[in-house]
């Protein structure tokens, strides 16, 4: 099957390049940034599945859509974008399907699996398994789900809360005394207790609709999960951190992936005090792979992608200065001044009003020498 690329972010075509690239079946034609190239390119070729970016930097992903079918009526069309709010204008041209980004390898080929079954060739699903594996995302949320049976439905809250507590201690055994203490903190313990057991059985029985009841095991007035049965984002995330220590050119793209994958805090929005730490461990981490990251966009004269990450790390930390002084350079380096001198005011203006206290003076500094 012969793909098209259309995106204006650079670091997304790396991404899509390297999960197209571990599917079978699957022959990535071409790459662009422009919706201009793109239809110059599909005039020569021949395509058979495109993913369009639905906002192009100057152009509009809808209409590049209806200009490639006027070219190829039988062409598939796979929206990508990072807001949901397209979706009703995307089904105008009757894409394939609409895929909000951060797009994980399994959601991909899903989606080439079901364009080739439209037209009749195998496509091989990298990683498929044969059972109903369940998936579970917290970073900036909290969801479970499987292939086959869709999302996991909870029958109340404290199952789910308590389904959390297990995943994030990686299938590491609780003391049910524990699991009491910090999920039933202001209950006393026999009703802790009876709420605790309750909460158990609603969630092995959520979870039995997906095949998965004997992941939740008990023994020894100890509660785990099973955590091999099942895919959690953060757990794989962390991982992938600790191998990549070094940035340089063979892994930078794998990098710009791994980065585009932390989609918020660890269960972002849920109040699970319980969750505190661990949620700032890994956003410290995340934080600091990014900026590593970033500094060695900027070493690759690759501006716009430094600024980008670092005004993403800065949005959620806007106090960190090592953040601020790689926006000053990138702002520099591309010329671009207003850009600089809005970055410094707002975070001088922050420092004064939250903390009392004036940029330190390297900073300042790097601000003069840009100005």
């Amino acid at each position: 099957m012969k793909v098209l690329l259309v995106d204006d972010e650079h670091a997304m075509l790396l991404a899509m390049r390297m999960m197209l690239a571990k599917i079978e079946g699957v022959e990535l034609v071409g790459a662009f940034q422009s919706a201009a190239e793109a239809l110059d390119f599909a005039r020569k070729t021949e395509v058979d599945l495109a993913f369009l970016d639905i906002q192009l930097a100057g152009d509009s992903g809808l209409e590049l859509a209806r200009r490639l079918r006027s070219l190829n009526a039988g062409l598939n069309i796979v929206f990508t974008t990072s807001h949901t709010g397209f979706a009703m204008q995307a089904y105008d041209v009757y894409p394939l399907d609409y895929m909000v980004k951060p797009i994980s390898r399994n959601r991909l080929a899903q989606t080439i699996s079901r364009a080739a079954a439209g037209r009749g060739v195998p496509a091989a699903q990298e990683g498929e398994a044969a059972d109903n594996r369940l998936e579970i995302r917290g970073l900036g949320c909290f969801e479970a789900s499987s292939r086959q049976t869709g999302s996991v439905k909870w029958m109340s809250r404290k199952s789910m809360e308590l389904f959390a507590y297990l995943v994030i201690h990686r299938g590491r055994s609780v003391a049910k005394a524990r699991v009491i203490e910090e999920l039933f903190p202001q209950m006393p313990y026999k009703n802790a207790e009876t709420y605790l057991y309750t909460a158990v059985y609603q969630l092995r029985k959520a979870l039995s609709e997906h095949g998965c009841k004997q992941m939740i095991v008990s023994a020894q007035e100890k509660y785990q999960v099973d955590i091999d049965c099942a895919d959690v984002d953060f757990i794989g995330f962390e991982e992938d951190l600790r191998q990549c220590l070094e940035i340089n050119e063979s892994n930078a793209a794998a990098a710009m992936r791994l980065e585009s994958r932390f989609t918020g805090e660890l269960f972002e929005g849920i109040a699970f005090d319980w969750a505190d730490d661990e949620r700032e461990r890994l956003t410290l981490q995340y934080e600091s792979f990014a900026r590593r990251l970033a500094s060695w966009l900027l070493g690759q004269k690759q501006y716009r992608e430094a600024a980008r990450l670092a005004g993403r790390i800065a949005a959620r930390n806007a106090f960190d200065e090592e953040t601020h002084m790689l926006l000053l350079q990138a702002y520099g380096a591309m010329g671009d001044r207003q850009s600089l001198q809005d970055c410094y005011a707002s975070y001088k203006q922050l420092l004064q009003e939250e903390l009392g206290v004036q940029p330190a003076p390297h900073v300042e500094q790097l601000y003069e020498r840009y100005r």
